[in-house]
């Protein structure tokens, strides 16, 4: 229900949110704000005042939302805005991330190719550090305008400052930030990132670590995801989800050590700065965790083209897919000792 206007906002009554995440769930919420420019979004907050604790939410693809949220209130960013001058590419955080990808590659830019496909908005991509293909946003973010929700006031911040980890930063953990807009500096040349991933680099017939056109490394990419339905498509359920629910853990090269010991065959992995890093996919289907797990007629399954999303079959509530993913996570604790993270932001539940 259309209700009034919030520092320029239109808000609205009794919303469901489900609709605006990829994986289909959550509740209805009290009030939602929609703000299509960015100065709105900061009026909004001021308005509101520093004690207001309305959630931010752009895409929807990366954060779970419990059911029991009833009373919440939602500041929608859909500020779209994308510009180009020279190098340097600028988002408003609502922007849709795949749009902004198209955009680089429109303008002979190089650098974001590996991250097509991505579903979500430009202003969680610092948030996460989001990354895919032997890339990360980290490698082309120039500096991220935040707006400090306790004070009212913006400030462009520089990469540094943000303590880029993986699939993590600051951010991540600053519910006082809200990401206005992001600065990528992109290759002029027109080049890839360095193909820094085994398997596209396979599929694009590369050496690991050279560069390729960006144009072939993106279709090659949407190729990759599509497979593993990782691609939005409204008619696959394979694809309402959050993507890739657990990180890749890491562990020291003493319990790689012994899993590899543990084992029969290969154990995929791949360096890592504090030791070794696992194919956390593996490890779920390993643990006895197949693709389409529990089966036919469960509301909540991992996806039957990739064992690490955990997918909203139609008419999935939040509670199915937590009780998923915990049963997930503790059969591969049982079984190799290892303890998955969850990668979405949960709001109002936990594992």
């Amino acid at each position: 229900m259309v209700g009034s206007q919030l520092g320029g906002a239109s808000v609205e009554e009794r919303v469901p949110l489900a609709p605006l995440t990829t994986l289909r769930v959550g509740p209805v919420a009290r009030r939602l704000i929609t703000c299509d420019t960015t100065q709105k979004v900061i009026d909004v907050v001021r308005a509101l005042g520093p004690g207001d604790d309305a959630l931010v939410l752009a895409g929807g693809s990366n954060v779970v939302l419990s059911d029991e949220l009833t009373d919440l209130s939602v500041i929608h960013l859909a500020n779209t805005e994308i510009t180009v001058d020279g190098e340097v590419l600028r988002a408003e955080a609502g922007a849709v991330w795949d749009d902004v990808v198209v955009t680089s590659l429109a303008h002979g830019l190089g650098g974001l190719e590996c991250l097509s496909g991505i579903p979500g908005s430009a202003g969680a991509t610092p948030v996460q550090n989001v990354g895919a293909y032997g890339a990360e946003v980290a490698d082309t973010i120039r500096r991220v305008r935040l707006l400090d929700r306790r004070t009212g006031e913006d400030a462009w911040v520089q990469p540094d400052a943000l303590r880029f980890g993986y699939r993590t930063s600051v951010l991540k953990y600053a519910h006082d930030a809200i990401v206005l807009e992001v600065e990528f500096a992109l290759d002029p040349a027109g080049r890839s990132a360095p193909l820094r991933y085994r398997e596209l680099a396979t599929a694009l017939g590369a050496e690991q670590g050279t560069r390729a056109d960006p144009l072939e490394v993106r279709e090659a990419v949407l190729a990759l995801r599509a497979s593993k339905g990782m691609v939005l498509d409204a008619d696959d359920h394979d694809t309402w989800s959050v993507g890739s629910f657990f990180t890749n853990p890491v562990i020291t090269t003493a319990e790689f050590d012994r899993l590899r010991a543990s084992v029969d065959g290969p154990v995929p992995n791949y360096p890592a700065p504090d030791g070794v890093k696992l194919a956390a996919g593996w490890l779920v289907e390993q643990a006895g965790f197949g693709k389409g797990h529990p089966g036919e007629g469960a509301a909540a399954r991992l996806s039957t083209k990739h064992a690490l999303a955990l997918t909203n079959r139609g008419g999935a509530t939040t509670a199915d897919v937590i009780a998923l993913a915990r049963t997930v996570r503790d059969g591969v604790r049982t079984k190799f000792g290892i303890e998955l993270t969850a990668e979405p932001v949960l709001i109002g539940c936990s594992l």
